[in-house]
């Protein structure tokens, strides 16, 4: 007999991202030239010190299950972190932390445990694709609100208030954002905050581009809220260290929401690799070694970003100015998924197309590549417009 979906995914789509890196590795390994600025994730290697931290947990027996939640030291080192910038009466405690595979998978818990059937969750769009597929994995219904191209295609809390109905039970928020580079300044931030509390809808903050910002410090949501009642802030090491493929990252939640999350992580995959907390560890508590690691990068990144941002402005095409993230967001005027398609096939430079994030006339180009492939590729998207 033929395969039949469960109707748990009978509407879910492959993410979109990770389909284009997919294709491009495959033009590649047929002998193709192809120059990948789809991919989401940073090309510098994990810095030194934190490799080996890895390598001493390995020796030191860190080969083994820990607790589901995460170890302590690395809860300890992320509650530290998170209350440099909390001023609450509570602070934030090792049992309010969920260390999990990657941040994708803390995003997916938080989702999980708070939404169901009929809720109504709202998206700021573009938004990460994942957001839309998870919240819907959980039975809720995402609720795409778009944002002016004046803003840089961010949303006000005018505009949640508007899309808002009495299902509505969350926001999600993400800044720096993926795919525009667009970041929240701290006055919308707070105004959206304050209308959550007003409405009593949970807010689910993505921070994970927060340490990649340019023009200046992107904010937390942590720094804007005196409690966290209804506020969980997912993060993690992929983007600001390097380490994707480590697979670690968090949420941040009341005490009552980590222990649903914990619980549903007990029942699926339990604690991410033990070597990887430890080199987490490592990451959020040797500071000198960590800033250094993360500016020279963010130097790089603006180099990059300046250097596309001049091809584009001579050319008069129009985008999003990225303030963080590694993102260009660029509008083609028409179809973005078919200009992806053309863009690869004729000129091999992979781009992620805009319908992936629910605005199909943008394409998005991420400059996590050496500056020379950036350049080229965005003076071959030029092209072909």
């Amino acid at each position: 007999m033929p395969f039949t979906p469960s109707p748990n995914i009978a509407q879910l789509k492959e993410s979109a991202t990770i389909a284009v890196s997919a294709r491009a590795r495959a033009l590649k390994a047929a002998g193709r030239q192809v120059i990948d600025l789809g991919a989401g994730e940073p090309d510098f290697d994990t810095p030194a010190f934190i490799r080996q931290a890895a390598q001493r947990a390995i020796e030191a027996g860190a080969t083994r299950y820990t607790a589901t939640e995460g170890i302590l030291p690395l809860r300890e080192a992320i509650a530290a972190h998170a209350n440099a910038v909390y001023r609450g009466s509570d602070p934030v405690r090792p049992a309010d932390i969920v260390v999990s595979t990657g941040s994708k998978q803390s995003l997916f818990n938080a989702c999980f445990v708070l939404f169901g059937a009929d809720d109504e969750v709202l998206v700021p769009t573009p938004g990460w694709t994942s957001y839309y597929e998870m919240v819907a994995l959980a039975k809720a219904v995402p609720v795409p609100v778009f944002g002016a191209r004046s803003r840089g295609l961010k949303v006000t809390a005018a505009e949640l208030a508007a899309a808002a109905t009495p299902r509505t039970r969350g926001v999600m928020l993400n800044s720096p954002c993926n795919p525009t580079g667009a970041v929240y300044s701290a006055e919308e931030l707070r105004d959206i905050l304050a209308l959550a509390a007003d409405r009593g809808w949970w807010v689910i903050s993505d921070e994970i581009y927060l340490h990649i910002a340019y023009d200046a410090p992107a904010t937390s949501v942590l720094s804007l809220v005196q409690d966290r009642e209804r506020l969980i802030v997912i993060n993690g090491v992929a983007k600001s260290y390097a380490m994707t493929g480590w697979r670690i990252g968090w949420a941040i939640a009341p005490r009552a929401v980590a222990a649903a999350m914990t619980a549903l992580q007990s029942h699926t995959t339990s604690n991410p690799a033990a070597v990887s907390q430890h080199a987490a560890v490592a990451a959020l508590t040797d500071t000198p070694a960590a800033q250094a690691a993360i500016t020279e990068m963010v130097r790089q990144f603006k180099m990059r970003r300046d250097a596309a941002m001049t091809v584009l402005d001579a050319a008069g095409v129009q985008y999003v100015r990225p303030e963080g993230a590694f993102y260009l967001y660029i509008n083609v005027g028409g179809d973005g998924a078919a200009f992806a398609t053309r863009l690869l096939d004729s000129a091999g430079i992979a781009v992620v197309p805009g319908s992936a994030f629910l605005t199909p006339e943008w394409v998005r180009v991420s400059y996590a590549a050496p500056i020379e492939h950036v350049v080229e590729g965005v003076q071959r998207l030029v092209a072909a417009l």
